[in-house]
């Protein structure tokens, strides 16, 4: 991802917001994507400091905000530690003061740790588009973030030293954004299946345009986003899943359990496989089962974490992945449905073993279904957070295309 970032560096104009000569304001602002092949992570890359140093990142879909370790190979010049009590303190939800310095709470998106640090300010680079292709680098002042001790890296791929939330706070990477350039409270996230290409996060509202010629934006189906009524969730992105159905038939399942009020379906990037309650993984993993029978797929014995896994000899490629049972979220009415295809549900564990990419959840959990990455890939998501909505393409196989076929290649 680097060599990327260095090469728009390069061959693009530094430009900044909060200059008052400046005559370019993007319409839409970007970050590539990448897929730790050890840790199953997605990673991003932000310019920050002075001098400027690339800086590798979780991303945090419900993150309350940006964190850096600042502890650890950390210099910058333009570093600024806020005054309890001033406007920063305030946007970044600070819940302290030390030595008259205010702080928040950073969490680790994977352990779900949390420490208590300094609010800072300090320059950030990121690169505008049309929704096409990169365009000019953006410099933006005064960006609002936390530092976090060392210890809080624990489990994060070897390469990020923070994390990027873009959960539905003030002070998110993806409302800050939208708040310094004066365009809409909106990002598409694109998250790559693979590990040797990078997807994309794009910032604004423009088209999503990936090669040979396919506009996203044109195909989203939406959905509301939901509030989840414990406030320690409220940066979280959730949606409302009125049933289940795998290969066209309702799973019978408790659809109380599925209410914003008994928990929620959350969307995350902290997990990499979609996890269920026990009731609703078991109903759902049986119906599962039994229609990949009728289809002539062998099951095998399971892999863990996986419950339902299957003789990869016996299932047939398609288009859409593997030629499987197709899982159906239908959302607030029939017309509006998730569908997840072999390239989403079936999670290759080698020895020709494929498994249902769902994990068993246990028998009371907080939340009763929590979307994981895997089912994300290749899929644009649109999240609109001035009108709490969500856009949802399902998967990009279906237009010939994936998310790593945004054209990152050539500069405007």
């Amino acid at each position: 991802m680097s060599s990327f970032i260095h090469f728009v560096l390069l061959s693009s104009l530094l430009l900044s917001i909060s200059s008052a000569q400046q005559s370019f304001r993007p319409r839409a602002l970007l970050l590539p994507v990448s897929k730790d092949p050890k840790t199953q992570q997605f990673l991003t890359e932000i310019n920050q400091r002075t001098p400027l140093v690339p800086t590798t990142l979780v991303v945090s879909l419900g993150g309350r905000q940006l964190w850096v370790d600042c502890y650890n190979n950390f210099i910058s010049s333009s570093i600024r530690r806020p005054k309890c009590g001033a406007a920063q303190c305030a946007l970044a939800d600070a819940d302290g003061c030390r030595n008259n310095i205010c702080g928040a709470s950073p969490e680790n998106p994977v352990t779900r740790t949390i420490t208590y640090d300094d609010v800072v300010t300090d320059v950030v680079n990121i690169i505008s588009t049309d929704g096409s292709r990169p365009g000019p680098v953006v410099t933006i002042q005064n960006f609002v973030s936390l530092c976090a001790p060392s210890s809080l890296l624990e489990e994060l791929a070897s390469d990020a030293v923070g994390s990027a939330g873009l959960g539905r706070t003030r002070v998110s990477l993806s409302s800050q954004l939208a708040a310094r350039s004066s365009f809409k409270r909106q990002f598409a996230m694109c998250l790559p299946s693979s590990t040797s290409s990078n997807g994309v996060i794009i910032f604004g509202d423009v088209p999503y345009k990936f090669l040979p010629n396919v506009d996203a934006s044109k195909i989203l189906t939406f959905t509301p986003i939901l509030t989840h009524p414990s406030p320690d969730l409220s940066a979280e992105y959730f949606i409302g899943v009125k049933k289940i159905k795998v290969n066209g038939k309702v799973v019978p399942i408790d659809t109380a359990l599925l209410t914003i009020q008994n928990g929620g379906t959350q969307l995350t990037t902290g997990n990499p496989n979609t996890v269920m309650r026990t009731s609703i993984y078991n109903a759902v993993t049986a119906a599962f089962v039994n229609e990949a029978a009728a289809m002539n797929i062998t099951r095998v014995a399971s892999v863990a974490p996986f419950g339902a896994c299957f003789n990869a000899k016996t299932v047939l490629g398609s288009r859409l992945g593997a030629k499987v049972p197709f899982i159906e979220l239908v959302l607030q009415n029939e017309n509006v449905v998730w569908t997840i295809t072999g390239s989403n549900s079936m999670v290759e564990v080698g020895n020709n073993v494929l498994c249902l990419g769902f994990v068993d959840g246990g028998k009371d959990p907080r939340i009763p279904i929590i979307i994981g990455t895997h089912q994300l890939e290749d899929n644009v998501l649109q999240f609109d957070l001035a009108t709490s909505r969500l856009g949802f393409s399902n998967t990009l196989l279906a237009r010939q295309t994936t998310c790593a076929n945004f054209n990152f290649t050539s500069t405007a």
